[in-house]
């Protein structure tokens, strides 16, 4: 890539951030960092790279197949990336891996990610961009964790699409001061929220700004419970 096309790259990188991240109360440092340092076009299906800066959602064709999912507006990706409130030394669940690149700016953020996508051929794409970007602390698994995921509690729960209801077995997978921010609602009517653990059978809800993304694909989850 010569000089001027590299640097026409990163000037759409700025616009990004200073006209759709930063309006969108994205103004963690951190995070505005990660977004610099997580090339977004390298997670663009090829035939998308023209639009990987663009503020809309961008559809996951992988091999000429369209997988019926997207990659969320970068504004969404950088605010729910912020809402999770993540220290470095922190363990994360992902739930839809996509692209990978929601991964990746968790990776940034936190000490160690781990991913689940529903679709192998979405976790194949995904795995090969991480791999080729080098990000090496965030783990790639297939299935579907409506239901939970392992044993495991983590830090910070990321559902990347959007549900009915929140799950119970997610909720139960934070631990204790954990946070899960997962977009509840269906169309056209949903809000982001934030779960805190605030004890072994206690969580304290926040709602943070309304939005309209697509749903999580995998099975029926559990009614809403506090």
């Amino acid at each position: 890539m010569n000089v001027t096309a590299l640097s026409e790259l990163e000037q759409a990188r700025f616009n990004m951030i200073e006209q759709q991240i930063r309006p969108w109360e994205v103004l963690d440092q951190r995070i505005l960092q990660a977004l610099f340092s997580v090339r977004r076009e390298r997670f663009v299906p090829s035939m998308l790279q023209g639009l990987a800066f663009a503020d809309l959602e961008l559809p996951l064709i992988i091999n000429s197949v369209n997988t019926c999912e997207s990659m969320l507006a970068p504004k969404v990706e950088a605010r729910l990336a912020q809402e999770l409130q993540l220290k470095p030394g922190d363990c994360v669940l992902e739930i839809g891996t996509g692209s990978g690149y929601q991964a990746a700016l968790l990776g940034q953020l936190a000490q160690q990610v781990t991913s689940i996508e529903v679709d192998s051929r979405l976790s194949a794409f995904a795995l090969q961009n991480l791999q080729r970007n080098h990000v090496d602390n965030v783990k790639v698994e297939t299935g579907d964790a409506h239901a939970g995921w392992g044993t495991t509690e983590y830090d910070a729960i990321l559902l990347t699409g959007s549900v009915p209801a929140v799950p119970d077995a997610l909720k139960y997978q934070l631990r204790i001061g954990g946070r899960m921010v997962v977009v509840v609602g269906q169309p056209p009517i949903m809000t982001a929220c934030r779960i805190t653990r605030t004890s072994a059978a206690s969580f304290d809800t926040v709602s943070l700004f309304d939005t309209v993304i697509r749903p999580l694909r995998g099975s029926a989850v559990s009614k809403f419970k506090f």
